[in-house]
């Protein structure tokens, strides 16, 4: 927060890299906890 109370911007982006050493530990929490997409009731339009 600047001193005006508006949040700051980063200089620098997020770090992103190809190679995702964590996806299978995320799946596996999405998996327990029920937040994979096709674990959710369909949307209905």
């Amino acid at each position: 927060m600047d001193p005006n109370g508006k949040p700051t911007l980063s200089a620098h982006p997020a770090r992103f890299s190809v190679e995702d050493k964590y996806s299978r530990q995320r799946i596996t929490m999405k998996r327990r906890h029920g937040l994979l997409l096709t674990q959710q009731p369909q949307p209905s339009y």
